[in-house]
Order: structure tokens, then sequence, then C-alpha cells
């Protein structure tokens, strides 16, 4: 700690992104990468941008990509926001439209970075527990009458680390039960097998749903968020937008994330590949005796009734498989294994079977 931080900074406790070893031959399943590349029209896109123009600032307003999530989801440039990532987005969020002098709530075992954004904009928050099936219990969030002593909603759906998902009907009944607060649906990995809110927009003036690029459309390292919801709310995140970084994204991020939005064929083929993979995957983790949550994100959350499971992860990284682990109450024996090809995922079972019939894993207690 340094004398020359102030007192906001001393007490963070900031998020710990997913490990990034250089490795060679490593098979890599701890940071929900899609394991297929971008669409071949992205890098065109991006490559006709490396020019002269590039001494240029980009479009502050980003209205071409804006125009293209318009045309996909059905809705107006004025309801769509653009960021430098779906963290950045959530970042403007916490700071725009969650209050700060009441409690905002979301789920005890949730995306870490929450409770981060929390610290640093000096949110109070409440976390509610999943039930004992690591399900967001609806009910929870459905205010008794009279009580609206709450700042703020926000979720994923799916959830994450556990890959749950709720049906819209329950996702519309928090929404509608909370019309004097922002609720904020977090739909990451919203394109591998859940429902989309964003259907609710036009019904509902306090929702806001969060995308990324970063999953579904294979553009992790180009760093492209967007929320979408009513134009009030969109002009609240301008204003922070606007008095923090009024160019987040630069022309090749614009130019990659319209062609990825227009290009419907590869995402559609790309996701349903990774799809298929995953329910290899969960098959062959229940054959090895795992128990697998039901996902439908681009991973599963699985443990061993008879394993550790730090102990499993460490063991598969001596193998150069690395998963991701959390040490975390309710949560420190499962693996959140990102699906990657055929090939990698085969490895994962085949490394894992090896695991268990060796003693490289002791049993609980043991």
């Amino acid at each position: 700690m340094s004398r020359y931080w102030n007192s906001l900074v001393a007490k963070l406790d900031p998020y710990v992104p997913g490990e990034q070893p250089r490795i060679q031959n490593l098979i890599k399943l701890n940071t929900n990468e899609h394991p297929y590349g971008p669409s071949p029209k992205v890098l065109e896109a991006i490559k006709a941008q490396t020019n002269d123009s590039l001494r240029l600032y980009p479009d502050p307003t980003a209205l071409e990509l804006r125009q293209a999530i318009g045309r996909r989801f059905n809705l107006v440039p004025e309801q769509v926001f653009v960021g430098n990532g779906s963290d950045e987005v959530l970042a403007h969020v916490f700071h725009a439209l969650l209050k700060h002098d009441q409690p905002v709530l979301f789920p005890d075992i949730t995306y870490s970075f929450y409770p981060v954004y929390c610290g640093l904009y000096e949110i109070q928050y409440k976390t509610l527990p999943l039930d004992a099936h690591l399900k967001i219990r609806v009910e929870d969030y459905l205010p008794s009458p009279g009580d609206r002593n709450v700042g703020g909603i926000i979720f994923p759906n799916p959830n994450a680390p556990t890959g749950s998902a709720h049906a819209l009907g329950d996702v519309e009944r928090i929404v509608a039960a909370n019309p004097d607060v922002v609720v904020v649906v977090d739909e990451a990995y919203v394109d591998f097998g859940a429902q989309s809110a964003v259907s609710l927009i036009d019904q509902y003036p306090n929702l806001l749903v969060v995308h990324t690029l970063s999953k579904s459309r294979s553009l992790a390292g180009l760093r492209v968020g967007y929320a979408m919801g009513h134009p009030d709310l969109i002009q609240g995140l301008d204003r922070v937008k606007n008095s923090f970084n009024s160019y987040p994204l630069d022309r090749l991020a614009l130019a990659g994330a319209t062609a990825a939005i227009e290009d419907q064929a590869h995402f559609e083929a790309t996701r349903d590949a990774v799809v298929r993979t995953r329910g290899m995957l969960t098959q062959g983790l229940e054959q090895l005796g795992f128990e697998v949550l039901p996902s439908t994100a681009n991973f599963v959350f699985a443990r061993h009734p008879a394993r550790d499971g730090a102990l499993l992860a460490s063991a598969l990284r001596e193998k150069n498989i690395i998963v991701r682990h959390f040490k975390k109450p309710r949560i420190d024996q499962y693996l959140r294994i990102t699906i990657g090809t055929d090939e990698q995922c085969a490895k994962l079972l085949e490394a894992c079977q090896s695991i268990l019939n060796g003693s490289a894993v002791r049993s609980f207690g043991n």
C-alpha cells in the first residue's frame, strides 16, 4: 500500500481476471473464450481501416455500429449504448443508473465484478443467496407491498459462473415488480441457449440488457460491449461516458464489431458448434462421475463428489490443461470449464479419467 493512494483506492478489492499463461501446447479452458475464430468479414473490415484514417478520431457516437445492433434487435440507435467491452459498459451502468444511497441487489454467487464496482463507486449492495441448486430465487427480487428500499437490481442470465438460466417470464416478473429502479440483465452468455430479455425493452423503461462480443462473436480481443434499453437510460450512460472518455471505441473496433453483428451466418454456425460440444462434454463428465449443472452458456460448472476441486484443477494443470477454480464458499468444489473444440474437450476428458484412475488427486477427508 502506498502513502500516495487516497482512502478509496486503499480499501478497494479489485477484480482478478482469469489467468492468461504463456505455456506452449496449453489447452486453455479457463476464461470462456470462443474456440473458433471471428468471422472472416470482421478481419476484412478491420484490415480496410488500417490506413491514413487512423490519424483521425473515431466516431464518438458509434452510429454505424449502433444502427447495426438496432437492426439486429429491432431497436432504434437511441436505444443502444456501446463501450470498450461489457465491463466498461457495466461500470458506467453502476455509476450512472444504480442508486448509490440504497442497496443494489444481486446474487451471492455471480459475476465477481459487481461488488468491485460497488466498492469503486461507493454503492451500497446486498447479495441474495442462490437456492440449493445454485439458481436465482425469483421471489427474493420481488418487493413486498410498500417496500422500495432498493437502489437497483443486476443479475446475469445465464448466471456466471454456474451457467444456469431463467425463462423470460421469470425475468419479466422481476422487471415488472420493480418499476422505480433499473433492472440490469447481464446477457454475456445468452446466445448459447438462453432467452434474451431484449424483447421486453419497449414494455419496460426500467430494463437494461447488456451484451458482449467477447463470447459468441469470438471477439474477446477486440473489447466491444453494448447495452440496450429505453432512450432515457442510454442518455444517462452517454452523460457518464462523455464525462470520462468520449472516444471509447477506436476505428478498428467499430469496423470489426459492425461486421460481426452483421454476419449472422458465421455467428450461428460457430455458436451451434459450441452447443454441440457442450453436450458431448457434459455427457463425458457425467460418465466419469462428475455432477454437472445444466448449462446454457459456453462453459459447464462441474464437481466430482469424491474429489477435491482445487486439487483436480492443479492435477489438470500438470497436464497442460487449465480450468477456472473459485475459492469461494459453496462453489469451492466446482470447476468452471470453458467449451473448447471437440479435440480439446476430448483431451480434457482423457486427462480427467487418468487423474481419477490414479492417485494424483486425494479424496475428501484424506
